[in-house]
C-alpha cells in the first residue's frame, strides 16, 4: 500500500519512535515503535516490516507485521496473514487470517453506536 493511496501519515521503515504516538487521520507504521499509540477515530495499520511494542488505542487496527502490545479498538482489529500479536484485544469485531499468530486475550464488546440498544433476550 502506498502512502498516496489512502492519504494516510506513514511512518516508514527506517523510523524508530520511543514515546508516546497521538493523531486523528489515519497511520500506517511501516516502522519501529515502542510506546502508546492513540488514535481514537483513525485506523492504524501495523505494516509488514514494522515491529511494535505499544499499547493501541485506535477505531480499526490492521496487523500485517509484528505487534507486541495491548489492542483496544472501537471497531475492527484485522490480523492478517503472517502477523504477529502478542498481548491483550478489546475490540468490537475481530478476524484473524490463516497463519496469524496471535497470544493472548479477547474481549469482544460493544461499539459506542450499539450501546444504547439493548440487545434482544434469548428465549
Amino acid at each position: 500500500m502506498a502512502a498516496g493511496e489512502s492519504g494516510a501519515a506513514v511512518i516508514g521503515k527506517s523510523v524508530q519512535i520511543r514515546g508516546e504516538v497521538n493523531g486523528s487521520e489515519d497511520l500506517i507504521v511501516d516502522g519501529v515503535v515502542e510506546g502508546t499509540i492513540t488514535l481514537n477515530d483513525s485506523r492504524l495499520t501495523i505494516g509488514q516490516n514494522a515491529k511494535v511494542s505499544a499499547n493501541i488505542s485506535a477505531r480499526d487496527v490492521v496487523v500485517v507485521g509484528s505487534l507486541n502490545g495491548d489492542v483496544r479498538a472501537s471497531g475492527k482489529v484485522e490480523l492478517r496473514q503472517g502477523s504477529s500479536l502478542t498481548g491483550d484485544l478489546t475490540a468490537a469485531r475481530l478476524s484473524i487470517e490463516e497463519n496469524a499468530n496471535f497470544k493472548g486475550k479477547v474481549d469482544l464488546v460493544q461499539n459506542a453506536a450499539q450501546k444504547g440498544q439493548q440487545a434482544p433476550e434469548k428465549k
